[in-house]
């Protein structure tokens, strides 16, 4: 028994450490939003994600060129989704968010993941609907500054449509994952994104301005963003999850790294100096409640038919 908690706390450690790399990785996109195009540095980083994840791929017996072409597929599918979100993600810290502001509304994903779900026949808690009415408080307090009329800065909404596409891409993992090694999917998806993401970047950011293009991978903060989103939070941050979820609670764990909201806020007023009014801490606070909520397991019944 004492081993067993023993194990759960390294677990729960790892899972933590993992939440405090992806909450600085706000930083890092913060940083790198001011100098280099959204393209440009997803596609960077998450190739160098991907090139990191291969000597664990190795460790499991495998090569890209062996991944039989129905799951390679699946891969494809989830970089697609991966591509998509982290675009909308980028491109609302670049338009202005803050590192805490996009922590708090990439997290709504948790909330939505469960409802997303049940137009594909899964099940969700009872606690998601409250959980939901939460969120959208939380919101309002986060997007709507006091005295506004009802409008939404184009940061923030690139930003929801983030969460929403994060929804999907976890739904496509959650589907694939059973079938295909982790490791492959995570190095699969990696390299799928940060390729469309690179092309995407030759089209809408070199070709245009070539000069300026070359010029915003000139600046040593921008290749400092990129190394670390690319390493640590690419790489490191997955491999920290997938060890850590190994021997714990999901429900544990999800909650665990839910935190990395917390951290992107904490690391920006340190790093960036980046602060928020009190009417945004408290729709922090009830966006982090309702992440807390919608991760509530749902009840299990016993089916008698």
């Amino acid at each position: 028994m004492e081993k067993i908690r023993q194990t759960q706390v390294k677990s729960s450690l790892l899972l933590l450490l993992a939440s405090i790399v992806w909450g600085a990785a706000f930083v890092a996109q913060s940083v790198a939003g001011g100098n280099v195009g959204t393209y440009t540095f997803n596609g960077i980083r998450f190739l160098i994600g991907g090139v990191c994840l291969l000597p664990l791929l190795k460790g499991h017996n495998m090569r890209p060129s062996k991944i039989p072409a129905g799951k390679l597929l699946g891969g494809i599918i989830c970089g697609v989704a991966l591509f998509l979100a982290s675009t909308f993600q980028q491109a609302g810290i670049a338009l202005g968010a803050s590192a805490g502001e996009a922590g708090f509304l990439t997290a709504c994903y948790i909330v939505l993941v469960p409802i997303l779900g049940i137009f594909i026949g899964k099940r969700c808690s009872g606690w998601v609907w409250p959980a939901v009415g939460i969120a959208l408080a939380g919101l309002y307090l986060l997007c709507i500054a006091a005295g506004e009329s009802f409008s939404i800065s184009t940061a923030d909404l690139a930003l929801l449509l983030c969460a929403l596409l994060f929804s999907v891409q976890i739904l496509c993992v959650d589907h694939y994952a059973p079938i295909m090694s982790p490791v492959a999917l995570a190095c699969v998806q990696f390299f799928v994104s940060g390729a469309v993401s690179m092309i995407a970047a030759i089209f809408f950011e070199l070709i245009p301005n070539p000069s300026a293009w070359i010029a915003s991978l000139a600046i040593p903060s921008s290749w400092i963003a990129i190394l670390y989103t690319g390493i640590f939070s690419c790489a490191v941050g997955y491999t920290l999850q997938a060890v850590g979820q190994r021997n714990l609670n999901p429900a544990l764990a999800s909650l665990i790294m839910s935190l990395e909201s917390v951290f992107s806020t904490i690391f920006g007023w340190l790093i960036l100096r980046q602060s928020m009014t009190g009417r945004q801490l408290f729709g922090c606070i009830l966006i982090f409640a309702a992440v807390l909520l919608a991760q509530i397991p749902r009840k299990q019944t016993s089916d008698l038919s």
